[in-house]
This record gives C-alpha cells, sequence and structure tokens, in this order.
C-alpha cells in the first residue's frame, strides 16, 4: 500500500514535461499540478489524527486506499489540465491519511525497533519513488498514452485495498492508541517535539518539493539529454532506498537531534554545490549523494517523534507535525515554477533557497546548543 501511495504523489515529476506539451501549459501551471498533489497529502492530516481518536487505524488506511483507487480512475479519463490538478490533489488525500494512520501503527506493531520498522517502511515508499520515471517511460514507450499509468496504479490499488481488508481481518492489531482520544491536548502538551519537526522537515522539504518536481528539467539546461535528465529522477530516488533502512537504523542508535541538524546541512551543502556543477559523471555521483542525504531525513524525524510521543497522544501529535511540514513543503514546486516564468535561471533559485535553508540549520544548531530544544 505504501508503494502505490507513495507513487501516487510522486508520478507527477516525470509526467510533467508531457503534460506541458499536451495541454500546451507553461511551468508555473504544471508546478501547481505537483503542488496540488502535496498539499492534498497535507490538507487531511489534522483531520485524520481527529478520526483516529474514534476509528481504527487499518480501516483509515482502508479508505486511502478506496480514494485513491477512485482518484487514479479519474485522472486516467481526464480531458483537461483542471482535471489532472483535480485528481492530483486526490492522490494527495489519499496519501496523507495513509502516512498518518499507518507511520503510528508501524511503530506500534515493533516498539522494540521503531527506528528499523520505520526504515523498512520508508524504504518501499522510497522504491516506488525510485521506480516511477522508469515506469512512466515504458508506459509511454508501450502504450503512447500517459493515462495508462494512472489505470495501472487503479487496478492495482483496488487490488491491494481488497488483499488488506482480508489481511486485517485475521490479524491481532496493537491497542497502543486507545487512550489517544484528545487531538487538541496532543499539541497543547507536545508542541516542542511538533515544532522542531514541523520547522526541520517543513524547511528541507519545501527545497526538496522544488528541486526534484522539475530536476529533469532543470537538468536539461545543463546540457544534459531529455533521456539522461529523465534517468537522473530514477538515481535520486533510488539513492534513497538504503538511506530509509540506514538512517532508521541510524537514528535509533546516534543522538536524535545532533543526527538531524547534520542531515540538513549535508543536503544544503548539496544542492549549492549543484548549481556550479557540470559535466555527466559529476552531476550524476551529485545526485545520488543528494538523493542518499535528503532521504535520511524522514526516518530520522520519524523515530525521534514516534518514539518520544506517548501512547496517550502519539496519533494526534503525530498528525499535527504530518500536516504542518506538509503544508510548508507542499509549495516548493510551484514557487520554482514561478521564478521560472518570472526569468530566473535554475541555478540562482537553487543557490537562494539553499541559502535560506543554511539560516535554518544555523539557527536549529544555536537552539540545540543551548539546550532549548527537546533531546
Amino acid at each position: 500500500m505504501i508503494f502505490l501511495v507513495n507513487l501516487g504523489r510522486v508520478i507527477f515529476a516525470p509526467l510533467l514535461g508531457e503534460f506541458i506539451a499536451v495541454f500546451q501549459i507553461g511551468e508555473g501551471t504544471a508546478g501547481l499540478i505537483a503542488t496540488l498533489a502535496w498539499l492534498g497529502s497535507a490538507f487531511p492530516r489534522v483531520p485524520t489524527g481527529w478520526l483516529l481518536t474514534r476509528v481504527p487505524r487499518h480501516r483509515v488506511i482502508l479508505a486511502a486506499g478506496g480514494v485513491l483507487t477512485g482518484a487514479s480512475v479519474f485522472i486516467a479519463s481526464a480531458t483537461s489540465v483542471a482535471m489532472v490538478a483535480i485528481g492530483a490533489f486526490l492522490m494527495g488525500l489519499a496519501a496523507g491519511a495513509y502516512f498518518v494512520a499507518a507511520n503510528p501503527l508501524v511503530s506500534e506493531l515493533y516498539p522494540d525497533s521503531v527506528g528499523w520498522a520505520l526504515g523498512v517502511h520508508g524504504m518501499t515508499s522510497q522504491i516506488a519513488a525510485a521506480a516511477a520515471a522508469p515506469l512512466v517511460t515504458l508506459f509511454l514507450t508501450l502504450f503512447f498514452d500517459w493515462r495508462v499509468v494512472f489505470a495501472a496504479i487503479a487496478v492495482a490499488a483496488a487490488l491491494v485495498t481488497i488483499t488488506l481488508f482480508f489481511v486485517a481481518r485475521s490479524t491481532t492489531l496493537p491497542d497502543a492508541g486507545s487512550a489517544d482520544r484528545d487531538i487538541v491536548a496532543a499539541i497543547r502538551s507536545e508542541w516542542r517535539a511538533v515544532l522542531l519537526g514541523v520547522v526541520v522537515v517543513g524547511a528541507t522539504g519545501f527545497v526538496w518539493q522544488g528541486l526534484f518536481n522539475f530536476y529533469e528539467l532543470y537538468m536539461i539546461t545543463k546540457g544534459l539529454s531529455d533521456a539522461t535528465a529523465k534517468n537522473l529522477l530514477t538515481v535520486i530516488f533510488a539513492a534513497g532506498v538504503p538511506a530509509f533502512f540506514v538512517s532508521g537504523r541510524l537514528a535509533d542508535e546516534l543522538p536524535r537531534v545532533p543526527y538531524i541538524l547534520a542531515i540538513i546541512s549535508g543536503f544544503t551543502i548539496c544542492v549549492l554545490v549543484l548549481t556550479v556543477t557540470t559535466g555527466v559523471i559529476a552531476i550524476v555521483v551529485l545526485t545520488a549523494v543528494i538523493g542518499y542525504v535528503l532521504h535520511s531525513l524522514f526516518p530520522a524525524v520519524d523515530t525521534y517523534l514516534l518514539d518520544t510521543l506517548p501512547d496517550e497522544s502519539r496519533a494526534s501529535a503525530y498528525a499535527w507535525y504530518s500536516g504542518g511540514m506538509m503544508v510548508v513543503q507542499a509549495t516548493g514546486s510551484s514557487a520554482v515554477g514561478a521564478l521560472r516564468e518570472a526569468g530566473f535561471a535554475y541555478d540562482a533559485i537553487f543557490t537562494q533557497l539553499s541559502l535560506g535553508l543554511t539560516v535554518v540549520a544555523v539557527g536549529l544548531l544555536v537552539l540545540q546548543r543551548s539546550n532549548r530544544l527537546p533531546q
């Protein structure tokens, strides 16, 4: 299920060029489609947190599967860019509800190995991200129609949702969330940890969203061929596959806040270096490093939060964090698209975004050294 819901969010990046050609739209509108997928992922997170105070986690996951199926069918039948945009938002809704329900459930299924379990779970989602560009290329080569991509997702999502329904009926699920019944009390008691997560992942994700959604078009401006530029999306996401597993294990062992700060700093430096890098080999290597470093952040932050938050507020507080950070980062792609249409070069855009992220990292480092951050 996590493979499919994450595929539904990232599938738009390798299709932006196709949307621009088919619907004759600009980069700003194309970026808005990607933004809507991620805004859709942000929108249901706090409401889902409230729902989880009344409904078992697995039922919310089943509902997310149903929404994903319906949204995929809707996009597959799209005849306008507006329909694609609405469908992208709906696919984001499914992903947002899924992650808020599934991540706490996974942490409760493996209470003694939270980082490892979240690492494996996240690694599976990352495999979907790495597979997005090759799948798009394969379907376009075989069927010459981007709509077939969404039809295939719809069929797979329907089958997985039905299977999950029968598996859940025969499985004894944990009741650690039975005490989590007040979403407002959760943010009052855990606001410091939640705010840390929103700032860290929101700011870093803002830069990341703008980068990966336009990575193919960015690389073309650096002189790479269309095929090479598209395949770099696979590289950047494939590098994140081991990152989830390794980072999950490291998050179980290392001091978590310093580890998170190290990841942010590493990502910032990599993006700055990318803006001045040329040559295919150098770009491929740096792309892999960026993918590994960035994707190390998500299991580290999830482990920090889900292992720290108590049973009586885990899902609710995680929903506040999840919704907040998604709203912040979701606008990254539309911001980059708008700046491009205003005439700014990609190198200049990502240089400024990296410098902004540097300010965030330095501020967090100062707070950490002065013991003002939750440890």
